[in-house]
């Protein structure tokens, strides 16, 4: 498995709807990401951008066309098979964090192992080494409340990192943090990327996407550019 690509989409249409209200929300979308790489998605909104990240993270299938995430073609499977390769293969991290307050930072990046069948000892020491990979193993006795939104994203992207996913998926992970707090994630970000580990990203702030190593630009459900970019000097 290890020689194929992350990711890896062949003329991926969308379709919702049918006749008259039919809504093409992809066109034809061609995608390789290697392994290792660290790519941003971006695109005004009604782009498509968000239609093709349910597909990459395994949450709908498309229509026409092929998507294969390291090797694995995601088109034929069925609904229970989509969620347990969304445990095992993607991590995501979302722009409202989706903690749960009633636990603890550690008991939250646990919670894919809990699911997983993961015992006790061993979430405990893979949680914690997340949470230190982060820069916040001293808080990890703290609930969501007692944490400010920066800390709350990185307790939510050591969460993704928890089960070593193959892809690591951010939709807008910036979006509700100040300047220090994004300066904070972003550093994370690109600590995972030196690891050579799969990012994929969407956003709409220029200053996220210069962090990446390659710049996909979707709109009217189409790529409409594709570039590769000298990562900004951190």
């Amino acid at each position: 498995m290890t020689g194929h690509p992350a990711i890896e989409l062949v003329d991926v249409h969308q379709v919702y709807g049918n006749g008259e209200n039919q809504v093409h929300a992809l066109r034809g979308i061609d995608l390789r990401v290697e392994r290792g790489e660290y790519l941003a998605i971006m695109g005004p909104s009604g782009s498509g951008k968000s239609t093709l990240m349910n597909i990459l993270g395994c949450l709908d299938v498309p229509t026409h066309g092929s998507y294969r995430l390291a090797g694995e073609d995601i088109g034929t499977r069925s609904d229970d098979e989509l969620a347990r390769i969304r445990g095992r293969s993607l991590g995501f991290v979302f722009q409202s964090f989706n903690l749960i307050p009633r636990m603890t930072a550690l008991a939250n990046v646990a919670l894919p192992l809990a699911y997983a069948g993961v015992s006790r000892a061993e979430q405990r020491d893979r949680a914690t080494a997340a949470l230190d990979r982060v820069g916040l193993a001293a808080r990890a006795e703290h609930r969501p409340a007692e944490l400010s939104g920066g800390q709350q994203q990185r307790v939510a992207v050591a969460r993704a990192l928890v089960t070593e996913p193959t892809v690591i998926l951010a939709d807008e992970p910036t979006g509700n943090l100040d300047s220090a707090s994004t300066e904070d994630v972003l550093t994370v970000f690109d600590e995972i990327a030196d690891a050579h580990r799969t990012i994929v990203v969407i956003t709409h702030e220029e200053e996220v996407a210069a962090r990446a190593d390659r710049v996909l630009v979707v709109g009217d459900g189409l790529v409409v550019a594709d570039r590769r970019v000298t990562r900004v000097a951190r």
